[in-house]
């Protein structure tokens, strides 16, 4: 067979494949917002299986235990509908962690997949322009109430045919050869429903945006700022990074492109590469009078604080003096560095009306912040006694929780209540 009818064929080929479909759908979805992340994966497959281990697959009160122990303090049952805040509102939390019932005004998460699913592929994907968190008389619009929300799906190139129908006049095959590789696959994104494997595949017509969805507004919504009633911020990961003035955006570190695609994990506070790679920690001693000086030197790598986002998420320096048995001969905080060593205590705290420290929903004021700022460089100083020491030993830890949480939710994994350590320098003596 000659390579002009080995094209046509496949071009013919790829074309039927093409416009075979059913107006039905697989799990016959009322609309764009129906379409479960399921769906996606029959041609995403990579970039699915990133996004189902990400925080984002799992930030719903029914799938991130954290989340859910607040949000049932705060707000009630998330399998009941109707469930308001004390208020008498709307749980403003389902505005980031369930976008897709949000937007539905539902609160009963079970209702549908899409709001199971929690930050899925349509909830990102359907953002067209970002219109700021602030809204007037200083009140906070958070997360998809900060959107504009498009019926169709939006992605950073979407497909640019442009020149392709243009040429196609003078083509026998109607362009369809040139693009036969890239149509080997059928695809909705194109306008039509489609069949695929057998699987019936609703029609999800993509849009360009990159200047939403390679930016930081694509983030922002949910990444910004958040208040509680007190108008105290919780977290302020976007005012973070605005007094950095960086240039680098969110997807550059949470985003990396990895075999030509962006890298759906989404990395955060519960990745231990993106832990590890956010702080430099190195270690310098000498001897000086009986006494090893020791400067501990921390850089946060991030543009924003570090630790950034929930305010419960601190880090410790835990800094040992070992003899030459391996046994202990000096620690800086043998209990908790808040009040053994409050320099080695890397927090953002929240305060009552007397300056006590209070917990998120009910913090009427700012308490001590003293977690490294964007790209800041730290030293602590430490004198330890010589005689004795062998190895001294530096470990950061990093706590998803304040010790106090960590203690009381007994009922939370193991792993989200132990430290991490995600960094570490030895001096030999």
């Amino acid at each position: 067979m000659s390579t002009a009818i080995r094209l046509a064929a496949g071009a013919i080929a790829a074309l039927g494949a093409l416009f075979t479909f059913t107006t039905g759908s697989a799990i016959a979805e009322d609309s764009l917002r129906d379409v479960s992340s399921e769906v996606c994966q029959n041609c995403h497959k990579e970039i699915y299986k990133q996004w189902a281990g990400s925080m984002h697959a799992n930030s719903t009160a029914l799938k991130d235990p954290i989340h859910a122990t607040f949000y049932k303090k705060v707000v009630g049952d998330p399998l009941q509908e109707g469930v308001k805040m004390k208020n008498g509102k709307f749980p403003v939390c389902l505005q980031c962690h369930a976008p897709n019932a949000a937007l539905e005004k539902a609160t009963k998460l079970d209702a549908k997949v899409s709001y199971k699913e929690g930050v899925n592929c349509v909830a990102c994907h359907t953002l067209k322009s970002f219109n700021g968190i602030n809204a007037p008389g200083g009140k906070l619009k958070l997360g998809m109430k900060s959107y504009e929300i498009s019926e169709n799906l939006q992605g950073p190139a979407g497909f640019t045919r442009g020149l392709q129908q243009l040429t196609a006049g003078n083509d026998m095959f109607g362009g369809a050869a040139a693009g036969a590789d890239e149509s080997s696959k059928p695809n909705p994104h194109l306008g039509e429903p489609v069949t695929l494997e057998g699987k019936q595949i609703p029609s999800m017509p993509m849009e360009a945006n990159a200047g939403l969805m390679k930016s930081n507004a694509a983030c922002m919504g949910c990444h910004d700022k958040r208040n509680n009633s007190h108008g105290v911020p919780l977290c302020a990961t976007g005012n973070e990074y605005m007094v950095s003035k960086s240039d680098v955006t969110c997807q550059y570190c949470h985003m990396p492109m990895v075999n030509n695609q962006a890298d759906h994990s989404m990395g955060g506070g519960h990745d231990g590469g993106m832990l590890k790679r956010s702080i430099v920690f190195t270690m310098d001693t000498k001897t000086e009078n009986g006494k090893l000086m020791v400067s501990a030197k921390l850089k946060n790598q991030q543009p924003h604080a570090l630790p950034t986002g929930a305010p419960f998420r601190n880090i410790v320096l835990k800094l040992t003096a070992y003899n030459d048995q391996g046994e202990v001969v000096w620690e800086n905080a043998p209990e908790h560095p808040a009040k053994d060593d409050p320099q080695a205590y890397f927090a953002y705290l929240l305060a009552d009306d007397a300056g006590k420290d209070a917990m998120p929903p009910t913090a009427t004021q700012l308490g001590a912040d003293t977690r490294l700022r964007p790209h800041e460089e730290r030293v602590l100083g430490y004198e330890i006694p010589s005689e004795g020491v062998a190895l001294v030993r530096g470990e950061v830890h990093y706590n998803l929780l304040w010790k106090v949480l960590a203690d009381q939710f007994k009922h939370l994994p193991e792993d989200l209540r132990s430290s991490r350590v995600i960094a570490v320098a030895e001096a030999q003596i």
